[in-house]
């Protein structure tokens, strides 16, 4: 995934979740943040960050920040973006053998999961996550209380029950992680159902990502840890 018109910018402060001040060239403006998540240990004051700047026609905001520095890591917070990383990386990484179909957000029951994919023997779900967490080296998923996760998790086990393949799929939108983990400190309930699904069958990997201040791609597999 490569981003046009990226330009380095600092971080000011972020009035309310979906937009911050940020200083770039010398003049302060109104940027539209691409995640609605807290981002509390990466939006600080004066963190150095990448913004993506538009014509501003037909738009609030001239800017979306795209990504900020935490230290010496380079961190993607653009929750748009593993989607788009992971329909890449299935043909390329041919980790799914011989897939014959891939199909972006697709029904079922009261869900809507991210992919609908197909082999000659398979119908497979998959539910993508993004994760901009990370601890000591350790990558961590939520970083708010998910309800709308838990009822992912719970009906990508139901449709075990179907026939169907389930995976949920961790994008961590940084390098350099030594683990993956569930974070109960912020919501037990989501680590709990994460380790009931792999009871009941459902496929949990994560991967690590190459960030740029232009662009985004995904890494390696990293060891998740229930």
């Amino acid at each position: 995934m490569i981003y046009e018109n990226i330009k380095k910018a600092k971080f000011i402060n972020r009035p309310n979740r979906f937009i911050a001040n940020i200083e770039i060239e010398g003049k302060t403006e109104v940027c539209h943040v691409k995640n609605t998540g807290r981002c509390k240990e990466l939006l600080i004051p004066h963190a150095t960050i990448y913004v993506q700047e538009f014509d501003g026609r037909n738009r609030k905001t001239k800017y979306d920040l795209i990504s900020v520095y935490k230290g010496n890591r380079l961190v993607n917070i653009d929750s748009q973006v593993p989607n788009k990383v992971f329909h890449q990386w299935v043909p390329e990484s041919h980790f799914f053998k011989d897939i014959t179909l891939i199909k972006p957000e697709t029904k079922y029951k009261n869900s809507r999961f991210d992919f609908y994919m197909e082999t000659d023997s398979s119908k497979i779900f998959v539910e993508v996550k993004g994760v901009t967490l990370e601890e000591n080296g350790v990558a961590l998923f939520p970083d708010a209380p998910t309800e709308r996760g838990v009822k992912h998790i719970n009906e990508l086990i139901s449709s075990i029950g179907e026939g169907y393949e389930a995976w949920i799929v961790f994008i961590i939108q940084m390098k350099d992680i030594q683990y993956f983990t569930p974070n109960v400190k912020t919501h037990k309930a989501f680590g709990e159902a994460l380790k009931n699904a792999k009871r009941y069958g459902v496929n949990i990997i994560a991967l690590d990502s190459h960030v740029t201040k232009n662009s985004i791609k995904a890494g390696n597999l990293v060891e998740v840890r229930l």
